[in-house]
């Protein structure tokens, strides 16, 4: 139990040493801090850390009781991380804590419908990079992917949650604020995973579905097939009998 908090720990660790990168250009060049926030996945991807936005796709495949403890253990320590990276940097580095509260207020300015919608677009982004790093391994969809989520204004969870430490807002509106994108993003991890999965699923069934109508009509032909080879057949039989 303590080893999955201690990996998730780390992540989130990652996260916000990424993010405190991208705060720090926030105001000079946020394409810049979009590609330097990088820096947080790829530690991720390259010491295998459990972050949340990243593993919540995987359960589609594999979701064991196992599976659901590390993911859920490891978002604990994703917040713990988080949270205490974003008080210990904005104490350190003002700067940080000053952008972070502007950052903040604003994310809780467009309201929980808008975050939800942005935190979707996210998950799939952030399912894309991990999952081109997992199977093609590639670090590209890592460094095309995360820019695009910063730069296109998604909400991404573990991120947020060091926003928010940082600006110094702790409220129930901030608090409420992250569990929706939290839940977001869960959506768009989800997404493409479910969809493929259904699509392969009712493939299945379609061709299982074929394969029975074959072996039903006794010719080896579809139900359709088997009518016409038979009109041939009586068409045949009757010109012989002539």
């Amino acid at each position: 139990m303590l080893k999955k908090i201690i990996n998730g720990f780390f992540a989130g660790m990652s996260i916000s040493i990424g993010g405190a990168a991208f705060l720090m250009c926030y105001n000079e060049n946020k394409f810049v801090g979009a590609l330097l926030f990088c820096v947080g996945l790829l530690s991720v991807c390259w010491f295998g850390f459990s972050l949340y936005t990243g593993k919540i796709g995987l359960t589609i495949e594999k979701h064991s009781k196992e599976d659901i403890s590390v993911l859920l253990l490891g978002l604990l320590g994703n917040a713990i991380a988080s949270i205490a990276c974003g008080y210990l940097l904005a104490y350190a580095i003002p700067q940080i804590g000053d952008v972070a509260h502007t950052l903040a207020e604003a994310k809780l300015a467009q309201g929980y419908l808008k975050g939800f919608i942005r935190a979707i677009f996210c998950g799939i982004l952030i399912y894309v990079a991990v999952y081109v790093y997992s199977n093609k391994k590639s670090v590209l969809g890592v460094i095309l992917g995360i820019p695009a989520f910063i730069v296109s204004g998604y909400e991404h969870s573990i991120a947020d949650m060091f926003y928010f430490a940082a600006s110094g807002i702790a409220s129930s509106e901030a608090f409420g604020y992250i569990w929706i994108i939290v839940i977001g993003n869960s959506v768009g991890g989800l997404l493409i995973p479910a969809l493929q999965l259904l699509g392969n699923v009712t493939f299945k069934k379609k061709s299982a579905d074929e394969n029975a109508a074959v072996a039903a009509s006794g010719t080896g032909l579809m139900p359709e097939k088997a009518e016409v080879a038979a009109e041939i057949a009586s068409d045949t039989a009757q010109d012989s009998e002539e």
